[in-house]
């Protein structure tokens, strides 16, 4: 039996579109494409057609090579998009046994208690801590028993009217959306190791135009943000600098990019055509060249430096950085220097068959996560950008479901969206049933409503 899935990166600097296929518990790529970004800028759409001809150009490419046509997508946001909450949430457990349903209630209450502006949408919403009556840091409260449950979760919103231009650009590639998931929350399902999240762990995708930044703890994502400067900026930087044209600026980069200086480079010196002038070259010394690269990437990485110090989070497992910029030669001995004692490890996305090597580029960290978010690979529990709970547990089939039937149970859950406030911490289900003879039938009515549900 096999599954397929179809993953669109959708950068600032390319567009990256892969089509795989799960058999048998084993992950093949089966078709891939890359198309040049266009009408897009830091990640935010601005052109909506000519971002869709982009996307489907990449997938066009991809359903070629796979030689299917297969159209429904897991899609990547930038953080620029979005922006991170933490809330918290508790109900008290009727019949004393956490089913999914509890799970599931527990955090819609925690919804519910987040300030979240009118003018964003929910993304994801993950919990990374439960707490069952006095018993903190529950892996899985599933079939356990208890009085009160609380979670803790972080909440990823991004901006509606954003949202829905990159809905509408990908609409018009002919995608049918699948889920929408956090580019920095994709990178680190494809480059992050278990006991990692477990210590804390801080994942930097270093990108065309932004980095986006996710820091895990315990069982899932507890901050993130993002900083609106990637690897084209070197470029523009260089190209400013010696007043070469861009496309110059960016073989440069490419090709002789280094952040340590060699024995000889001192010596070097490469001439490069003048903007406005064809005919015309300047002599550079790549010890200059160097420099306009050490300080675009030096300041980039103390700006990220402040960010996961004012998160105020604890890394025992430091920090992993992907993404393109970290083919920089020396990125990683610069931000050891900047980051202090934090260990620094460099990321490629974990190896999936196929022989299309170039997906084993740092570069392509967001779009294997994104194959892997689609198969489940993520955390143990989250409510997606459909509003849907997903899971993933070996104890469902041991588990009392009341009357749920487990072909329809995912459904059902979904359908459990719409708990209203009398749910949450504020309107527990002890103060109904406390002033329940003083409000009447209508009242009645609506707790027979309840207990039906729960």
């Amino acid at each position: 039996m096999s599954n397929t899935i179809l993953g669109i990166d959708i950068g600032s600097t390319k567009i990256c579109a892969v089509i795989a296929e799960e058999r048998d518990d084993d992950l093949f790529v089966i078709g891939a494409g890359i198309s040049k970004s266009q009408g897009l800028k830091k990640g935010v759409v601005t052109n909506i057609d000519l971002t869709s001809k982009a996307i489907k150009n990449a997938v066009n490419d991809a359903k070629r090579v796979a030689g299917t046509n297969f159209s429904k997508a897991m899609i990547s946001i930038s953080g620029v998009y979005t922006k991170g909450i933490n809330s918290s949430g508790i109900v008290n457990i009727p019949n004393n046994e956490i089913t999914i349903k509890e799970i599931h209630r527990v955090m819609n209450t925690a919804i519910y208690n987040a300030n979240i502006l009118s003018e964003y949408d929910i993304i994801h919403v993950l919990p990374y801590n439960f707490k069952l009556d006095e018993q903190n840091f529950i892996d899985d409260p599933l079939g356990m028993t208890g009085n009160r449950l609380e979670v803790f979760v972080h909440i990823v919103t991004a901006q509606k009217t954003n949202l829905n231009n990159l809905k509408k650009a990908v609409s018009g590639a002919g995608i049918d959306i699948e889920n929408i998931v956090l580019n920095g929350y994709a990178s680190s399902i494809s480059v992050v190791k278990e006991d990692e999240k477990e210590l804390g762990v801080a994942v930097i995708d270093m990108g065309g135009a932004t980095c986006n930044l996710v820091i895990h703890s315990l069982n899932s994502i507890k901050y993130s943000d993002f900083l609106g400067v990637g690897s084209y900026n070197i470029t523009n930087d260089l190209s400013y600098a010696f007043h070469t044209p861009l496309s110059v600026a960016e073989k440069i980069k490419v090709e002789y990019g280094s952040l340590i200086e060699e024995e000889g480079d001192s010596e070097k010196i490469l001439e490069l055509p003048i903007i406005g002038d064809e005919n015309a070259t300047k002599e550079v010394s790549f010890l200059d060249i160097q420099n306009v690269i050490r300080a675009r990437v030096e300041e980039t990485l103390i700006i990220l430096a402040k960010k996961i110090e004012q998160s105020g989070e604890q890394l025992g497992a430091g920090i992993v950085l992907t993404g393109g910029m970290t083919k920089l030669k020396g990125i990683k001995e610069l931000a050891g220097s900047i980051f202090g004692d934090i260990p620094i490890k460099l990321a490629r996305p974990k190896e999936i068959n196929g022989v299309f090597n170039s997906l084993k580029e740092p570069s392509y960290s967001s779009v294997v996560g994104l194959i892997l978010y689609g198969l489940g690979r993520s955390t143990p529990y989250e409510i997606d950008s459909n509003k849907t709970l997903n899971f993933k547990t070996n104890k469902i089939n041991d588990i009392n479901l009341d009357s749920y039937q487990k072909e329809n149970f995912r459904e059902e859950i979904k359908n459990e969206e719409n708990i209203p406030p009398a749910m949450s911490a504020k309107h527990d289900l002890a103060a109904i049933t406390d002033n329940d003879t003083q409000r009447g039938s209508r009242v009645s009515k609506f707790w027979q409503w309840i207990t039906h549900l729960f």
